[in-house]
């Protein structure tokens, strides 16, 4: 997980370099200039907001699955735990009846 947000922040660092670069050495007036960084800069913005979505989303899936396991698994025990106190209820009811 942390080597995939390493690449992802490089990748974004990236293109945001190559924007840069792109805009600055354009030949265009300084009007057009800025209101190109202001369009680039708004939308590395939705960008990292629809990343930031996709992970959180990405989280809770995970948290959820994991409750599910984990509610699962304490049901099976309980269950385990039941039936081990039946057996264990039969044998000593068994045991006082031959005495």
């Amino acid at each position: 997980m942390k080597d995939t947000g390493k690449v992802i922040g490089a990748l974004l660092l990236g293109a945001a370099v190559g924007a840069a670069l792109g805009i600055l050495l354009a030949p265009d007036k300084g009007s057009e200039t800025r209101r190109k960084i202001v369009d680039g800069a708004k939308d590395m913005a939705d960008d990292l907001k629809q990343r930031a979505k996709d992970a959180t989303d990405n989280l809770r899936n995970k948290a959820e699955d994991l409750t599910d396991y984990a509610e699962d698994k304490f049901d099976d025990y309980k269950k385990s735990t039941k039936n081990k106190m039946d057996s264990y209820k039969a044998t000593a009811e068994k045991k006082t009846d031959l005495a």
